[in-house]
């Protein structure tokens, strides 16, 4: 595998996936949106599987049991089972046993999943201050109302210790992007003036629990920048950004350092990929026949023919290329403390009408 210059993304001679020994999958925007899969991403997971390469996967989505989880997967045609499955809600649940002794009272804010997943560990769900826990366990659930909201804001008022599923501002549904679990927490945070203990993504908690059923390598495939991609950083774990969930190309050249995935692909299909490295030359960044580059003080990105880029006939992996090129150009000058504006072509690719075909 080839290290990419002036950045961290990388180049592959052979297909990306065959790297690894485990691939670990985000569910929501990578896998499925709401109710619909994603397209293609059965029948590449399915892929992946008859290649070898252990298949987790890892949501911040505490709505659902594992088993559920692992049966939402075999709906779609993607065969699971619960072990496959790591969830938010039972890492909040195993961080609270550890807290906690055996037995002790939990008030929950969110679904079921959390009370299946605390009773897993042997403490007692309960939904009341009157019942005097000890600690809250918060997660999402559509259910979520304010006297959930209300009666969490009382006990940690008081000091007990508190857990959050995640922090996730937004998720992706069928019929686009909803407020997720992080708007909620941060409704009690404005209450009690305190900060939840976190236990998903990109928190460590959650990808140690990965850690300890995978084989081999991991490659962490999600579609969110501070949640998937700045988790596998923090724990050294290599990471591939899709486009088909919350992060769009803009976002991405936006990131900073802590956000910037190992490597870019439109959709799971660039996992059967192989991607060229991205070169430094002396005005820009070559990769894959597309040139980033200081025109009059604004970045352009040109093919090998000087043609700017705009065509919507090129295929996807080329424009991915593209965007790598103008990614070290923008992150490159970022990092140098300059701005970074994007000429009028280069601006074509931050709004690429494939982005959308791809959600």
């Amino acid at each position: 595998m080839s290290q990419e210059t002036g950045g961290p993304l990388r180049g592959c001679d052979r297909p990306l996936i065959k790297h690894y020994g485990t691939g670990v999958f985000d569910l929501d925007g990578v896998v499925y949106r709401g109710g619909h899969p994603v397209p293609h991403a059965a029948a590449v997971l399915a892929d992946v599987a008859r290649h070898g390469v252990r298949r987790l996967f890892l949501t911040n989505n505490s709505s659902r049991t594992p088993g559920e989880v692992a049966a939402v997967l075999l709906g779609l045609g993607i065969a699971a089972d619960e072990e496959q499955v790591v969830t938010s809600a039972e890492t909040a649940a195993r961080m609270a046993s550890e807290l906690l002794p055996p037995h002790a009272r939990v008030l929950v804010v969110g679904g079921a999943a959390v009370e299946t997943a605390l009773r897993r560990r042997g403490l007692a769900p309960v939904r009341s201050l009157d019942a005097g826990p000890v600690a809250v366990v918060q997660g999402f659930a559509p259910e979520v109302d304010w006297r959930q909201l209300a009666e969490a804001s009382y006990a940690i008022a008081r000091g007990v210790p508190w857990i959050a599923s995640d922090v996730d501002l937004r998720i992706t549904r069928e019929h686009g992007i909803a407020p997720g679990n992080g708007t909620l927490v941060n409704a009690i945070r404005v209450a009690t003036g305190r900060d939840p203990l976190v236990a998903g993504k990109p928190e460590d908690a959650i990808f140690a629990e990965a850690a300890r059923r995978s084989s081999g390598a991991c490659l962490v495939v999600g579609d969110g920048l501070s949640t998937d991609v700045a988790g596998a950083r923090r724990n050294g774990l290599d990471s591939a950004l899709v486009l088909t969930g919350v992060s769009t190309v803009d976002a991405l050249l936006e990131a900073p350092p802590s956000a910037r995935p190992t490597y870019l692909v439109a959709d799971l299909r660039g996992l059967f990929s192989s991607w060229p490295a991205v070169h430094r030359q002396r005005d820009g960044f070559a990769c894959g026949g597309w040139t980033a580059r200081w025109e009059a003080g604004k970045l352009a990105v040109l093919d090998d023919d000087g043609v700017p880029a705009g065509n919507e006939a090129v295929s996807v992996d080329s424009v991915v290329n593209a965007v790598r090129a103008l990614c070290h150009a923008v992150w490159a000058a970022q990092d140098a403390g300059r701005k970074a504006e994007a000429g009028r072509n280069a601006r074509w690719l931050l709004e690429w009408p494939g982005q959308e075909g791809l959600r």
